[in-house]
């Protein structure tokens, strides 16, 4: 498992702790974890249960264990239904709490945005927690819209109709008043007034109808760009006049029942709440005066996760909690109603971020390492050109105070010894041993610095040389916006805790593909460039967590190099430290993902039957061997598309 190649890039270094007590903590579980993760005594990480915090703790590498032993192997997405439950019930009570506190006149109303999580197991669990909170469903596409119309949602909930919307799309939303659906199709456009007031005549139906209003303040994050008056979607004030007199002229003023407003996205400043709110609440007293008789404020999605425990305004944190930002925006709308004079409206958002992030861990195992560092010095044999002698010598002057010198010296020799073989004047072999003592002495230097500290530049210097480990998944299928906008997920081993990690790691996927990797990592101390890790021992799996993906990652994944979707668990916690599989989803078949990209496997299959029959008449294989061959065939297009240990 070891590699005579250099690595190369910089990477920020990180500092290992040496006890087995800071072991754990390195991983800053108790700064990101929000109390839903531990570590057992036995250095296991273990799932708490939200609803009984005294229960014993569930291991989350038995669980593991589990699975593989009834056929599900990793790499597994498990969802944990308790948390998703946990994460819908904290934010009704901390509106709740808000509405309470602030003498707040109205009330709340939550969607879930069906775009951030589109699983069954996410979206039918969101509908029968929510159903006592009225909770509801906000789509932005005809297939959504078949999604939400086969729930059994509370009378009361609202079906939110985003986006942009054909003539097939409003009809349907129409037609679903007449079932009792709570449906309010939100006016993206001018042009789609039209389209909404032409097909409700026909149907002879008064619709219940919103409008996105662009807001003038932009918030800050990744996705700022989604807000303020350049944003996509939404009515700025011009055409919202526009559409005020349209409304009178067909006499469908009555219908405007809703106004919404998208924040943005993981917002990271509890400011920018606040100040969005406020401006959308002057939208909301302009369009009352009027005539428009407003009952909902929805104020979108904004609500965030803190990704990295950093609690600070940030692109993967944030610097409120829920109850701060279910706060804020009530009383912001309280003072602004208060002021306008208007009853308070009924506060709506779409907070899927939150709801669905914490529920969701993908666990995959390590398949192989190539580590940047050797304890195995390379001999000098007669006929060594003297750059690998000097190389070896370096050695005898590791220490604190010529730790610089002696890198320094490395690099020059290993560089000038590459030059030669660059230029024909050593061979292969001595190439390999110079590149071992190279390696050799990076052992050395990691050994002392470790121990000594050293500074910023040798740190600089030796993170060029961390280890990679080579995991069974693909980044692109299954943590897709960690390659496409540098999402932070927390990631980390979840066994062997109670030891102290001994490497530093880059994890590679099982993709040909340069970007398939994680290179950046939530620790106790901040972001770094590499994970510590623990050695890998042979027949004994190294499994590791990456945390907190239930939003969008699952439908946002694509199949480079054919990579399917892989195993989906979902589970529930027990008091007595077990669970239950509560739903199970096989990962793609390779005939599956062949059909995706619209490839026939039967076709494949007997293309290549004919290929080996070919090679039957030609002599070059025999019968017994072309039947090994049609079977292998057949054995893999039902197989995973992961690495398999099977044989």
């Amino acid at each position: 498992m070891k590699s005579l190649t250099i690595a190369s890039g910089d990477v920020t270094p990180v500092t290992v702790g040496q006890s087995k007590s800071d072991a754990a903590a390195l991983y800053g579980i108790d700064r990101w974890a929000d109390d839903l993760l531990c570590v057992t005594p036995a250095g296991e990480l273990a799932f708490k249960t939200p609803e009984a915090p005294d229960a014993l703790p569930v291991s989350l590498p038995r669980i593991i264990q589990a699975l593989k032993q009834r056929g599900i192997p990793a790499p597994v997405l498990l969802r944990v239904q308790p948390f998703l439950d946990r994460s819908l019930v904290r934010l009704q009570d901390a509106f709740a709490c808000a509405i309470r506190d602030c003498w707040y006149k109205g009330a709340y109303r939550g969607v879930f945005p069906i775009k951030v999580n589109q699983q069954p197991e996410i979206v039918e669990r969101v509908v029968d927690m929510g159903r006592p909170h009225h909770f509801g469903l906000e789509v932005g596409s005809k297939p959504e819209l078949l999604i939400a119309l086969a729930q059994s949602m509370s009378p009361d909930a609202l079906l939110i109709c985003n986006g942009a919307k054909d003539a097939a799309f409003i009809h349907l939303a129409l037609l679903s008043l007449k079932l009792g659906f709570n449906t309010v199709i939100v006016l993206e456009s001018l042009h789609e007034f039209e389209t909404v007031h032409r097909i409700a005549t026909d149907l002879n139906i008064r619709p219940r109808l919103g409008v996105r209003v662009k807001l003038m303040e932009t918030v800050g994050g990744k996705w700022q760009a989604s807000s303020g008056d350049r944003s996509v979607f939404g009515l700025g004030a011009l055409d919202l006049v526009e559409l005020a007199e349209r409304l009178d002229d067909t006499g469908m003023m009555d219908c405007l029942v809703l106004q919404h407003t998208h924040v943005g996205s993981q917002v990271p400043h509890i400011m920018d709440v606040r100040r969005a709110t406020t401006e959308a609440c002057r939208f909301y007293a302009e369009l009352s005066r009027m005539g428009a008789p407003l009952q909902y404020l929805d104020l979108g999605g904004g609500l965030g996760v803190d990704y990295t425990g950093a609690r600070r305004a940030d692109d993967n944190s944030v610097n409120y909690t829920v109850q701060e930002y279910c706060t804020n925006l009530v009383e912001s709308v309280f003072y602004a109603m208060e002021e306008a004079d208007l009853p308070h409206p009924t506060i709506v958002t779409e907070s899927g971020r939150f709801i669905a992030a914490q529920s969701a861990i993908f666990v995959f195992d390590i398949l192989d390492a190539t580590l940047y560092d050797t304890p195995e010095r390379p001999a000098i044999v007669a006929g060594d050109h003297h750059l690998l002698s000097d190389l070896l010598a370096i050695e005898t002057y590791i220490n604190g105070d010529r730790l610089q010198e002696a890198l320094n010296d490395a690099i020059y020799y290993r560089d000038e010894i590459r030059t030669l073989f660059r230029h024909g004047q050593i061979g292969l072999p001595l190439m390999a041993r110079a590149e071992q003592a190279f390696l050799f002495l990076l052992s050395r230097f990691k050994k002392v610095a470790g121990q000594d500290g050293c500074s910023g530049l040798i740190d600089r210097q030796l993170s060029r040389f961390v280890d990679y480990y080579h995991g069974n998944f693909s980044v692109f299928q299954s943590l897709p916006d960690v390659w496409a906008i540098d999402q932070m997920h927390p990631v980390m081993p979840l066994s062997r805790l109670n030891e102290a990690p001994t490497r530093q790691a880059i994890l590679t996927d099982l993709t040909c593909d340069s970007d398939g990797k994680i290179d950046r990592f939530v620790l106790r101390d901040g972001i770094a460039n590499a994970l510590p890790v623990h050695d890998l021992r042979p027949d004994e799996d190294y499994n590791i967590g990456v945390f907190f993906v239930g939003a969008y990652q699952e439908t946002l994944g694509d199949l480079h190099n054919l990579f399917g979707d892989p195993n989906v668990v979902t589970i529930s916690l027990d008091a007595t430290g077990g669970f239950t599989i509560e739903n199970e989803t096989e990962g793609d078949r390779i005939a599956e993902v062949l059909t995706y990209v619209e490839y026939d496997p039967q076709a494949c299959l007997a293309t290549f039957r004919k290929t080996v029959e070919r090679a039957v008449k030609a002599g070059r294989v025999d019968a017994t061997e072309r039947r090994t061959m049609i079977a292998a065939y057949k054995e893999s297009l039902a197989g995973s598309t992961y690495f398999s240990t099977d044989r």
